[in-house]
């Protein structure tokens, strides 16, 4: 038999394009940074809700942006021929589900959540298929303050994360401003204002050559090379629309906390539903030189449900860019096991004790395992070692008689003699 006729109709290892498997080390990676983001939030006031992955098409057709419904979701009919979509964004179900208990919730609301959302694009470096999220969002206030709360909780996951203020940028700017400017200076109309963002939003993804091209289909040559000349040095006359004045109080305020902030007239979100304020947070290191995450106020969003207008700002920040941020600094930690203490024993007749002991200790808060194997003991070390376990004891005859263990520091090599009493207050 060929190898092919015995590798036919064999199930493939590797995931769904786009999607990614999580082994123990890549796992910790994840909960180290959902821990860090739900411990700065949590500290901010804000709570933890969650929401299934399903929702009906049409509660992304009303308010997501028009690419995103048409080109980016998983969509499909159920059987009961209901249009369904795995959540591509978490915004949305936020609405529906205040929208639909808004008479019994007290307001101001601070809620946050971290879950996974489904987009069908191309995977690339900072773009996957699935991608868990950041979700943090304060309903019920439209005063400046709630949009430099918002901001500032933003700045201080990434203080959090251990990056420095060199390390990112904050850009600030307003939903709409960019429009009116195309409009005042280059007398576009609706349509093709739409379609003249959608292109300065690929600006830094394609050549000036592409974008004259693409702009020059909507402006003329003439009017598109003196865009791409504004682009270049991120020029905008602010005093021609008066939202700029906003986001200069905005600025000023948020400098007196420490958190400097610039004014970008040039930025847009990608979502259709923002009404005010957006902000953008930038890695400013040339290997990682992106967007991390942003956000900013959606004040209509609950109208589509029929609700009364319910203000509301916030924001959302992908693992998948955020990780990138911090593996382009070293600000991942080193990878150590959730198990604290392996039990290994000389033989099987050491079985009862070494069990008796792990029980004692996991009582206490230790988390224990037991080896299983009737490896020699060496091998038995070399595989906690290797599972990044940081501490390893042997029970033999002697041990079991005297009571008293050696406790080995993997990361070390240092061994102490310990009763099981000690091992509590030595390894945590």
């Amino acid at each position: 038999m060929t190898n092919e006729s015995k590798n036919k109709g064999k199930l493939g290892t590797e995931p769904y394009k786009g999607v990614r498997d999580f082994y123990p080390a890549d796992m910790a990676v994840q909960n180290y940074i959902f821990g860090k983001m739900r411990k700065t939030v949590e500290s901010f006031g804000y709570v933890e809700y969650g929401a299934s992955i399903l929702e009906p098409t049409e509660l992304y057709e009303a308010k997501s942006g028009e690419e995103l419904v048409k080109e980016q979701t998983y969509s499909f009919k159920d059987r009961g021929d209901r249009n369904v979509t795995l959540r591509p964004e978490m915004t949305p179900t936020l609405a529906r589900m205040i929208a639909g208990k808004k008479r019994e919730l007290s307001f101001p609301l601070r809620w946050y959540s971290i879950p996974n959302a489904f987009r069908y694009e191309r995977p690339q470096r900072g773009r996957v298929r699935e991608h868990w999220q950041l979700n943090a969002d304060l309903f019920g206030s439209n005063e400046i303050d709630a949009d430099v709360e918002i901001i500032s909780l933003a700045y201080q996951i990434m203080k959090d994360f251990g990056a420095e203020d060199k390390d990112f940028e904050i850009r600030i700017s307003y939903a709409g401003v960019l429009n009116q400017y195309l409009k005042i200076m280059f007398s576009t109309n609706p349509e093709n204002t739409n379609i003249l963002t959608e292109i300065i939003n690929k600006y830094d993804k394609i050549s000036d050559e592409n974008f004259l091209k693409k702009a020059g289909e909507i402006i003329g040559k003439e009017q598109a090379s003196k865009l791409l000349d504004i682009l270049r040095t991120r020029y905008f006359e602010k005093g021609i629309v008066k939202e700029i004045k906003y986001l200069e109080e905005l600025r000023a305020k948020l400098s007196n906390s420490g958190i400097n902030v610039n004014i970008d007239p040039w930025l847009k979100r990608g979502f259709d539903y923002y009404t005010g304020m957006v902000f953008e947070v930038y890695d400013t290191n040339p290997e990682n030189n992106r967007s991390v995450f942003g956000g900013g106020r959606y004040d209509n969003l609950l109208e589509v449900f029929g609700a009364e207008k319910v203000p509301a700002v916030g924001f959302g920040m992908g693992d998948v860019p955020v990780k990138n941020f911090l593996e382009v600094r070293n600000l991942i930690p080193e990878y150590v096991s959730t198990t604290n203490l392996v039990i290994c024993m000389l033989a099987q007749e050491n079985m009862p004790k070494a069990q008796e002991l792990a029980s004692k200790l996991r009582a206490e808060g230790l988390n224990v395992a037991v080896d299983l194997s009737d490896k020699k003991v060496g091998d038995q070390i070399k595989i906690a070692d290797k599972q990044g376990v940081p501490y390893v004891i042997c029970i033999g005859e002697e041990e079991e008689k005297s009571g008293k263990f050696k406790l080995k520091e993997l990361k070390t090599g240092k061994e102490k003699e310990v009763s099981g009493e000690e091992i509590k207050n030595i390894i945590l």
